[in-house]
């Protein structure tokens, strides 16, 4: 008996073979100073390059680009809800919201990814779980079974410290490639300036990703820091209709983690070409 397939083959074909499948002969290896590292074609997830990036590590606030991308998909942006006095107690970096105050959705989001609002992130939580204990479940789900990370695990929306709160660079950069195909989130991501009138704050937020305005294509998309982590970073950039993801985790200083960032965007760009190439085979089996 035989049987006859016809297969189109759609090949993205890098320039350089790696134990990932590709990557840059020892000699030309950038010399990343984080303690892990990853870089991706946001196309494709090829990996690049990586510097043990399976290594568990803690992400600071690059948890809040799963948040911010479960709360997309998860409620309409024009919905308003209200704030929490438990939200307006949370650590760290925050919007200023206030006990009580009614706030849109989609301002909730742009709070949480532009100045990284811890604040925001619990209402986002309430709102869609009850807790944030409850929403963190949610979160583990979401990041299994809809985007396919098998390493990380959440225990809150915001990053803030906790040492069941961790994740690897590889999957880091897997939630960032998922989240930035949303683009909705993309735009808030690569947002550098925006007017903020809320009931406690009343102000201009800068994105706090310095590489928003200082390297040529970059479309996104947040940074993080506690002290258990170090400085963290997640990347996108664009250049000739290619573009790449950068994930380093625990830096020693913010500025590290940038020039990481930057050495390993210019050496995806300088380094590697796609190429899309149509083949059709035919197998026989009889």
């Amino acid at each position: 008996m035989r049987k006859a397939f016809s297969i189109f083959l759609f090949l993205y074909l890098l320039s350089l073979p790696s134990s990932y499948g590709l990557a840059a002969p020892t000699e030309r290896e950038p010399k990343v100073k984080s303690e892990t590292a990853i870089l991706i074609d946001a196309e494709t997830g090829q990996i690049l390059f990586e510097k043990e990036a399976g290594k568990r590590m803690y992400p600071a606030s690059l948890t809040k680009i799963l948040t911010g991308i479960i709360a997309l998909e998860e409620e309409n942006l024009s919905k308003v809800v209200t704030v929490s006095e438990n939200a307006t107690n949370v650590d760290g970096t925050s919007v200023y919201l206030v006990e009580g105050e009614e706030i849109k959705w989609k301002r909730l989001i742009e709070g949480l990814l532009i100045n990284s609002g811890n604040d925001a992130g619990v209402v986002i939580a309430e709102h869609l779980a009850g807790s944030e204990a409850a929403f963190a479940e949610e979160m583990n789900e979401f990041a299994e079974k809809k985007i396919g990370v098998r390493s990380s695990h959440f225990t809150n929306p915001h990053g803030l410290f906790d040492e069941n709160n961790y994740t690897t660079a590889y999957d880091m950069a897997k939630i960032a490639q998922y989240a930035m195909e949303n683009n909705t989130f993309q735009t808030i991501a690569s947002t550098r300036e925006l007017e903020w009138k809320g009931e406690g704050w009343d102000t201009t937020l800068h994105n706090h990703h310095k590489l928003l305005r200082e390297y040529d294509g970059a479309t996104g998309i947040k940074n993080g820091f506690v002290q258990q982590s170090g400085f963290t970073l997640a990347t996108s950039a664009e250049r000739e209709n290619r573009e790449l993801i950068v994930v380093t985790l625990n830096a020693s200083t913010s500025q590290e983690a940038y020039e990481d960032a930057t050495q390993l965007l210019d050496f995806g760009f300088e380094t590697f070409t796609n190429e899309k190439i149509e083949q059709e085979e035919t197998f026989t089996d009889e």
